[in-house]
């Protein structure tokens, strides 16, 4: 729009992954601003995408969903502007958002360069959870720290992205921590090299996991990536399963110098907690990802 002014357009919505509708709406909304988040960018304003069923259902239920939504929006501030609703038997719900950056300091996925490390600001875990939740497997506390993990927000990184001009970033969502970091390998054409005991998990996650409480997107997730990644042997293959985990909301993978890595990390800690150096960049091997 100008020299020092972009718009950053983004749309999501997704099936519900947790019982109660209120939060089901937070969540929802949380995970579409975060992509703009994950740019660095501003989000100014937003539009609903509803899909309930006519019949069935109390749209009392819709009422919960749109007031989480709303008061996430609203604790952002973030305009609801509109939206669209259509008559569906499955329950669908997220937004499409704008926002505003300076296009001199946009963060992408193809911003990683070789001795950058790789930092990764939330747990992993949310989508075995939810298999968990829907077939009634996963404890009450391992469910609220999901939710928990869940609802919070990206814009603490995004202001950390500002400041310390954090070129290569890209959150982690529905492609899994592997995926994500695939696709920033590929188009950076470097190779990430990502410690798995470094790689924290939300509390629970690895035993729902043996459990097999997987989603249909651990076998997507893999065919993906393809041949393009080296494992190391001696990993728990249950933990590598969560590698290839989906998740909502989930944290952003930023690359930054290494001699500046600490600093950032320091800073992200005092609003992720659990955030962690996951790993380092490195040139263009035979593998685009090789875990360790």
């Amino acid at each position: 729009m100008r020299d020092d002014l972009a718009l950053v357009q983004t749309l999501d919505f997704f099936t519900p992954i947790v019982d109660d509708p209120f939060d089901y709406g937070r969540i929802a909304a949380l995970n579409s601003i975060n992509d703009v988040w994950a740019m660095g960018g501003t989000p100014i304003t937003a539009m609903a995408i509803t899909c309930f069923p006519k019949k069935g259902l109390d749209f009392s239920i819709l009422t919960e969903i749109m007031r989480g939504g709303l008061s996430v929006l609203t604790e952002n501030k973030v305009a609801l502007v509109g939206g669209h609703s259509v008559d569906n038997e499955q329950i669908m719900f997220g937004y499409s958002v704008t926002g505003v950056i300076d296009p001199h300091h946009v963060a992408t996925n193809a911003g990683a360069r070789p001795g950058d490390a790789i930092i990764l600001t939330k747990p992993i875990g949310t989508g075995v959870i939810s298999t968990g939740i829907k077939l009634a497997k996963a404890r009450t506390t391992v469910v609220s720290e999901s939710i928990a993990t869940m609802l919070t927000p990206g814009k603490f990184a995004a202001e950390a992205i500002g400041e310390f001009d954090v070129k290569g970033a890209t959150d982690v969502t529905g492609f899994a921590l592997l995926g994500h970091a695939w696709e920033m390998a590929c188009a950076s054409n470097v190779t990430i090299e990502i410690d798995s005991t470094r790689v924290l998990l939300i509390n629970g996650a690895l035993e729902l996991t043996r459990a097999g409480m997987l989603t249909g997107a651990d076998k997507t997730n893999r065919e993906y990536v393809g041949n393009d990644v080296s494992l190391d042997e001696g990993i728990d293959p249950n933990l590598v399963k969560l590698f290839y985990d989906p998740q909502t909301a989930g944290g952003l993978l930023l690359a930054i110098p290494e001699e500046k890595a600490n600093e950032l990390l320091s800073e992200l800690r005092e609003n992720y907690e659990r955030s962690a150096i996951i790993g380092r960049i490195s040139t263009r091997g035979s593998k685009v990802i090789v875990v360790l």
